[in-house]
């Protein structure tokens, strides 16, 4: 008595001629999907890169200009500039404070 197994596998069911031919655009199709998705992908990704690549050139130029800025507002907000700026706009400068003597009597007061 002799046993054997035979095994209905899908690759044994694509050795005749039409089930190869079948495999054959079903793996063309898939490798041409497969190829075109990468390729979009690497489109995608470039973009990705051009963009953060101007935004990393444009954080650069800002960060230059507020450090410019910043001096610029230091420089204004100095002493000496203070002094000029107060100078032009006519205020003058006091020699001495004299303050006004107001005798106790004269207080209004809350009863006790």
């Amino acid at each position: 008595m002799n046993h054997t197994l035979t095994l209905n596998s899908p690759i044994l069911v694509l050795l005749n001629k039409e089930g190869l031919m079948i495999f054959k655009i079903v793996t063309f199709i898939s490798i041409f999907c497969l190829l075109s998705l990468s390729i979009l992908q690497i489109g995608f990704l470039t973009k990705e890169f051009y963009l953060i690549k101007n935004y990393e050139r444009r954080l650069t130029e800002l960060s230059k200009e507020n450090k410019i800025l910043e001096i610029d507002f230091s420089k204004m907000n100095s002493l000496a500039n203070i002094e000029n700026y107060l100078l032009n706009e006519k205020f003058v400068k006091i020699n001495g404070i004299k303050y006004i003597q107001i005798m106790e009597s004269s207080i209004a007061t809350k009863p006790h």
